[in-house]
């Protein structure tokens, strides 16, 4: 593959701004999620992979103060591939946002994470967050953890957009 022509075209510099016109946000959503699909190999390592997505989402989307993952190993989930501020390093299920989703096999998204019974707060600027399982073959592979320095930062445009995301990466994992 090559990769000068995507690097290029990234957008980088937070240039999918965060617009409260749907129309425009779906088609920055979108060029987002061709932009990620250019960068997903399944001849690459998964730790590659998951750590260019982090990269691009964090890099790609403003008003968001961490993008990474955290890993299911079986009992507990523990800190992968991330962008942002050092984090917790391991998650109950059950637990905190990330814990939940992965417990209920669900995308939950916090408007303020002050509100949400049993945050972990990882990092006190996070004041809101967006946690979408991964999946694949109805097992838990880990969850995908974005978080805002804004209250109310996510929305269901969002939750569309980072759910299509998660699904072109369990599409290439093996």
């Amino acid at each position: 593959m090559n990769f000068t022509n995507l690097l290029y075209n990234f957008p980088g510099d937070n240039m999918f701004i965060h617009s409260e016109n749907e129309e425009l946000r779906t088609k920055i959503n979108n060029s987002f999620l061709e932009t990620l699909k250019g960068y997903l190999d399944s001849k690459l390592p998964v730790v590659t992979n998951l750590a260019n997505m982090s990269a691009i989402i964090f890099a790609s989307f403003q008003e968001i103060n961490w993008a990474g993952f955290y890993l299911f190993n079986g009992q507990n989930l523990y800190l992968g591939p991330f962008q942002g501020l050092p984090a917790c390093v391991e998650i109950a299920i059950g637990s905190g946002v990330c814990g939940t989703s992965a417990l209920k096999r669900e995308t939950i998204v916090v408007k303020d994470t002050h509100a949400f019974t049993g945050h972990i707060a990882c990092d006190s600027n996070s004041l809101s967050e967006i946690v979408i399982p991964i999946i694949k073959n109805n097992a838990l592979i880990g969850v995908l953890d974005i978080d805002s320095p804004v209250i109310n930062r996510f929305d269901e445009i969002d939750k569309f957009t980072f759910e299509k995301a998660v699904n072109l990466l369990v599409d290439i994992l093996v």
